[in-house]
């Protein structure tokens, strides 16, 4: 059985802001991601995080390379497969929260498993499973500005575990938060991690929090190595 859920093959990304002015972020990169597996990505500002996360979720496409996300190539598919890859594989999570003003947690919650085509009561238990897993279940009704920053943070995860994905990428989804509570919130996220045998990308700069993860990597000179 293949295990690998992420792959990158010699991806180069170079973003052009003029003939004089290219700015090669990675140059032959390659990186694999097994099921189970914490990986944890390190490195400072500029240097392309944000990037490699973009091109790892399908968000962006390489100059060149190839990514494989659970043996499917993303090369040669249309904008369409590319979006239902997403949908059906992947699972986002973001400095901040990004979740809709207008819904409640709940509705927050079941709404990407309904754009997949869940039916409106099975997406509504799935959803309270997976806040009363990250210690919400009550708040399903409170709308968002109602929450606090911890839990408006647990909401966003439970709502990228939503669509049971393969693979979670996570851009610093505790650097809005205060010391305390992004301890907690990480160990969280890490536990359910564990618990539903995803494979996951975090980009991180608490230097606390990577005695967690199984593997620390970092980006030089546009290569992906091992910290």
């Amino acid at each position: 059985m293949n295990n690998i859920v992420l792959r990158l093959s010699g991806i180069t990304k170079v973003y052009n802001r003029g003939e004089a002015n290219a700015l090669p972020v990675l140059q032959g990169a390659d990186f694999m991601l097994e099921k189970g597996q914490l990986v944890a990505l390190v490195a400072p500002s500029g240097t392309g995080k944000s990037t490699l996360l973009h091109l790892a979720g399908l968000l962006d496409t390489p100059d060149k390379g190839e990514i494989e996300i659970c043996g499917q190539k993303a090369s040669g598919i249309t904008e369409r497969q590319r979006t239902a890859l997403r949908r059906d594989r992947i699972g986002f999570v973001y400095q901040f929260h990004h979740l809709l003003g207008e819904f409640t947690a709940l509705e927050n919650v079941m709404l990407p498993q309904m754009i997949a085509g869940v039916h409106k009561n099975e997406a509504r238990f799935q959803a309270k499973e997976l806040l009363n897993l990250f210690g919400l279940s009550h708040r399903v009704s409170h709308l968002p500005g109602k929450l606090s920053g911890g839990e408006q943070q647990r909401v966003a995860i439970a709502r990228a575990l939503a669509n049971k994905p393969s693979l979670l990428l996570a851009d610093e989804p505790t650097g809005n938060l205060d010391v305390n509570t992004a301890d907690r919130v990480f160990e969280e996220l890490t536990q359910a991690v564990r618990e539903q045998g995803l494979a996951a990308l975090i980009a991180t700069h608490n230097e606390e929090l990577l005695s967690r993860m199984d593997k620390v990597i970092t980006l030089r000179d546009g290569l992906i190595a091992e910290r």
